[in-house]
């Protein structure tokens, strides 16, 4: 059985004016995302909260036993072979962190969501579904599982993913933006030469995209 709330590592302001939620890969925790998300925005280390559940632990038959995972699957082909009932519960699992996390925001505090392989798939679940307000997906090597929900929200999203990834191959994630952009949702979408990974370039293009929108713009000069 799936924990009633999740385990968190949580670092940066406590007192925040903006928030970052980090889902990990199969396999990992939430200590897996937090030196890569450490190194986004250090400027704004001040006002920046990050947060990176744990995921439940799960038998999965091809891992060869139980470990951390949003979800189980029968095989390797991915899109159908997820277990939906476990995603459903990992959805509701972040929806109530989401909660949590807004409250704790200013009215314009922005909350963006975002996961790695696994945690980007339940990113996109949860974070479409409309729930909750949130600002922003960040959806990497990782793909859209299910339907576009027919009254989602329409946010950014960042997606991107590896040439060579042996792991989520590159077409399942290009129809997923295909996918995603038809909905109507605005995708910037970019692919990088590397594996299963997060790579440097991938890291200064995420971080550009999430200052513009975490940064507002200077107020207009009413000089005279």
């Amino acid at each position: 059985m799936p924990p009633d709330t999740l385990d968190c590592l949580e670092n940066g302001a406590r007192t925040p004016r903006h928030t970052l939620v980090w889902l990990h890969g199969l396999g990992a925790d939430g200590h897996d995302l937090s030196t890569f998300a450490g190194l986004l925005l250090p400027e704004m280390s001040g006002v920046l909260r990050q947060v990176f559940p744990h995921a439940p632990y799960r038998h999965i038959a091809l891992w060869g036993g139980e470990t951390r995972a949003w979800y189980g699957f029968d095989s390797l082909e991915f899109g159908t072979s997820e277990h939906a009932a476990d995603i459903d519960e990992s959805v509701a699992l972040i929806r109530e962190v989401l909660e949590r996390e807004r409250r704790m925001l200013p009215p314009d505090g922005r909350l963006i969501l975002g996961g790695f392989s696994q945690g980007g798939v339940i990113a996109l679940a949860a974070g479409l579904a409309g729930d909750i307000r949130i600002d922003g997906i960040v959806a990497l090597s990782t793909y859209l599982w299910g339907e576009v929900p027919d009254k989602h929200h329409a946010l950014p999203v960042f997606m991107a993913h590896g040439t060579d990834d042996p792991v989520i191959p590159l077409a399942l994630a290009r129809s997923s933006v295909g996918r995603l952009r038809q909905a109507g949702i605005d995708v910037d979408w970019s692919e990088y030469p590397m594996q299963h990974q997060i790579c440097d370039t991938e890291m200064v293009d995420l971080a550009r995209w999430l200052r513009a929108r975490l940064v507002a713009p200077p107020e207009p000069s009413t000089g005279g």
